[in-house]
């Protein structure tokens, strides 16, 4: 990657994260969290940034020992194991969830949310809802999967739709999200439409797909400002882990319908990482030589603090508070060369 820092609308493709960046994904999960938050005294009265950095640490745990686990799966696990967790915090009995370990020795509250151990989801790797071969359905499972498949309920931010279809007639843009098909496609009809798609199937993951990942646009009446869409359900793993950006940079720089036959040899100049996640996005997109655009929801209260720490070199380009400030600077660009 060149040292020379260039224009924003001198990159052919954006590699888009969704939920944080495109969808408002704090308050799904704060939402979904409160009637279980309320149920115990250790966590009734937590503030939005402890319940979210309690959830983060549970499901980073999971999401590493689990890259197959589908997300709407591993979000009842991480609803599962974090009311274990807080039974025993709160002095309550506490069963040994799927994830084994002691409930009590795995989450501490403090002023700064919550933290775990990893060790208490060494074998996470088989469990289920349902507790594992020929253990007994919990009495809570209704909830745990309710919040597992909450994700249709998520707010997608309001500039998002918009200046996502105004980026769409520059660049080649492209999702890689911690996220599985079946969920994806509520997220992706708004983010389409800008309001609920009268037919869910046009967004929905193809059953017949002609490529090695999604290319929505080609899909009969889709509106979709997206080129491609990578999930962790395609590519094994969750972000940050680097498999899923390896991926989609080999990818957009093979096919022809994205940089395919382009001739690009460094694809990382050609490509650029939008995101508002510093930890989940800008430092692995960073490791790989890549250029960054950082979406800084104001509202963040998560993944918006450098995690070297506030001395570090940051790992991010170019800074908006929101998308629409992006299409607004990148328009600024072209209008500028014309």
């Amino acid at each position: 990657m060149s040292t020379d820092t260039p224009r924003l609308s001198d990159h052919k493709a954006l590699i888009f994260d969704v939920y944080g960046t495109l969808c408002d994904w704090e308050t799904g999960i704060y939402n979904g969290l409160i009637p279980l938050l309320s149920r115990y005294s250790a966590s009734k009265t937590w503030s939005r940034k402890e319940a979210l950095t309690a959830f983060n640490s549970v499901e980073t745990d999971l999401q590493a020992q689990n890259p197959d686990m589908l997300y709407s799966d591993l979000l009842s696990k991480v609803h599962e194991v974090l009311e274990q967790r807080l039974k025993a915090l709160s002095g309550k009995e506490s069963t040994t969830t799927t994830l084994e370990g002691d409930p009590a020795t795995t989450l501490t509250a403090s002023s700064n949310g919550a933290s775990t151990s990893a060790d208490a989801t060494s074998s996470a790797r088989a469990g289920s809802l349902t507790g594992g071969t020929g253990s007994p359905k919990s009495a809570n499972a209704e909830k745990h999967q309710a919040f597992g498949n909450s994700i249709k309920d998520w707010p997608v931010f309001p500039d998002s739709s918009e200046a996502l279809h105004r980026l769409a007639k520059h660049f080649k843009l492209v999702v890689l999200s911690n996220v599985d098909h079946a969920s994806f496609r509520h997220t992706h009809a708004l983010l389409s439409e800008g309001t609920s798609s009268p037919d869910i199937d046009i967004y929905s993951y193809p059953t017949s797909n002609p490529h090695k990942y999604w290319h929505p646009q080609e899909t009969k009446g889709s509106k979709s400002p997206f080129s491609l869409v990578m999930t962790a359900q395609d590519t094994h793993c969750y972000k940050p882990a680097l498999g899923g950006f390896k991926d989609a940079l080999e990818y957009i720089k093979n096919e022809s319908a994205l940089l395919g036959g382009s001739g690009a040899e460094d694809v990382t100049s050609q490509v650029l990482s939008v995101a508002q996640s510093l930890p989940h996005d800008h430092e692995p997109a960073n490791s790989l030589g890549m250029r960054s655009v950082w979406i800084d929801r104001q509202g963040a209260v998560t993944c918006n603090e450098n995690p070297g720490g506030p001395s570090a070199p940051k790992k991010w380009t170019w800074r908006f508070e929101t998308l629409r400030e992006m299409a607004d600077a990148v328009e600024k660009e072209l209008a500028s060369t014309r």
